[in-house]
């Protein structure tokens, strides 16, 4: 148990780190993201106080009123202003003594420039934002204007990118404190279930794991399980009543065998040999026939892929009819080759199932039909002229053992297994096998198998 919680435990905490994992990763680049935004908005207010500056300058000087060597007599503000010459005509007081500005000049046909420069010669950081206005017409006697001040750095707005970083952490906890409340509360259904299944053995397969109210992945995990065991249950039950019968089959075989003996021994001298040693034969064959039968079963439900390939069922029909004598008459109508993919001993067994059992309950006559329907469907009608089935046991006649009230599938000779062998086979092929009606008001019995055909090409077509 303790195992179990560790493994829960070592689940929730691997899905809590990967949540908190993931809401650090992304609330660190939108932190990110959010101080460029700052930054650029900064940016943008401080080019526009320089403009309004540098605007300002030029407007003085196109007034003739602006004061030399200073523009500003107390201010911090960094402006310059150069002559055509490349000389510095008047500076604010933290530019004063410094060389004129090395910056591009306005392109021809504007009037200003913006940008940053890091090999500037002035106080307050190593790169900065500079806005450029020429003043007067092109020639010796136009001016520039520079206004400029220290590029702002990364968090150039520090109170709004703390609170900022703080919501890092925060958005993180509560991440991965409200996945582990989420885990803990999906791994509780899930530990019910695991609860109730560990408790579930082969004598209360009844019982069912609990299904979650909220209809999530997990309840539908427990619809699957319970579905699951709802089947379960019914294989176990048909387990055990073929257990039953198997043993109920061999049974009589056995005794018939245990009855011979005895009674050849409490009278040796009475005792006809050869009449006793035809009664062991005879329920050896049907001791040995219900083996063979029950491998058969084991079988197919344990591999179905055995081995395929192009097969006559016309052809097959006919060798089956002539394999042994039968006691009524069995005819196959064919109007010509019907070809099928599948096991050619599988379908061989089958065939000779469904002959056999016409040719026990037949009065006088079989008939098989072998031929096609559309779409690529090969049809085989095995039909008796016996006193045939009633609808309401058409589907039991195909359960394993079972006994009809007139004893139709419990006749001398039968081992009960050869219609469900026969059905099995045909669903191993894709296909069907079902007891229908007759053609017409004729007693008997008509089993009809349908199977995939090989190629519908020059295949004849049974009519309906």
């Amino acid at each position: 148990m303790w195992r179990v919680a560790l493994h829960g435990s070592r689940v929730r905490f691997r899905v809590t780190v990967t949540a908190a994992l993931a809401a650090f990763l992304l609330s660190t680049v939108l932190y990110l993201i959010f101080a460029v935004l700052i930054r650029q908005d900064v940016k943008g207010d401080l080019g526009e106080e320089l403009s309004r500056e540098g605007r300002r300058i030029s407007t003085l000087i196109h007034a003739g009123a602006l004061p030399v060597p200073r523009i500003y007599p107390v201010d911090d503000t960094l402006a310059q202003v150069v002559d055509g010459r490349h000389r510095v005509v008047a500076a604010s007081s933290g530019m004063q003594g410094r060389p004129p500005l090395a910056f591009p000049r306005p392109p021809p046909g504007d009037d200003s420039r913006t940008g940053r420069s890091c090999a500037v010669d002035a106080p307050g950081g190593p790169c900065f934002q500079i806005v450029e206005y020429r003043v007067g017409l092109p020639g010796p006697g136009e001016q520039f204007v520079y206004t400029l001040a220290p590029e702002p750095g990364l968090f150039p707005r520090p109170l709004l990118a703390a609170l900022l970083a703080v919501g890092i952490p925060a958005v993180t906890g509560l991440a991965g404190y409200g996945t582990w409340l989420s885990a803990s509360q999906a791994l509780r259904s899930v530990e019910a279930i695991r609860r109730e299944l560990d408790e579930i053995t082969a004598t209360d397969i009844q019982r069912r794991v609990p299904v979650p109210g909220r209809r999530d992945e997990i309840a539908v995990l427990a619809d699957s399980i319970n579905a699951t065991l709802d089947r379960l249950e019914e294989a176990v039950a048909r387990q055990r009543a073929f257990v039953v019968d198997v043993s109920h089959e061999l049974r009589s075989p056995l005794a018939g065998l245990r009855m011979e003996l005895e009674l050849a021994l409490a009278d040796p001298d009475a005792t006809d040999l050869p009449d006793t040693l035809r009664a062991l034969l005879n329920n050896t064959d049907r001791l040995g026939a219900v083996v063979d039968d029950l491998l058969a079963l084991a079988r197919l439900e344990a591999d179905r892929n055995f081995p395929r390939e192009a097969v006559d069922l016309t052809e097959l029909a006919d060798q089956e009819v002539l394999r042994r004598p039968r006691r009524a008459r069995v005819t196959v109508l064919s109007e010509g080759p019907v070809t099928v993919a599948g096991g050619r001993s599988e379908l061989a067994r089958l065939l000779t199932n469904l002959i056999d059992n016409a040719d026990r309950h037949a009065r006088a006559a079989v008939t098989v039909i072998v031929g096609a329907e559309e779409p690529a469907t090969a049809v085989v009608e095995v039909i008796d002229d016996g006193l045939g089935i009633h609808p309401e046991d058409r589907e039991r006649v195909f359960e394993r053992f079972t006994r009809l009230t007139e004893g139709r599938h419990r006749d001398a000779g039968g081992t009960g297994l050869g219609l469900a062998i026969s059905r099995d086979i045909a669903a191993a092929h894709g296909g069907s096998l079902v007891l229908a009606d007759r053609r017409a008001d004729d007693e008997g019995a008509r089993f009809v198998l349908r199977l995939p055909r090989k190629g519908s090409a020059g295949t004849p077509s049974l009519g309906r």
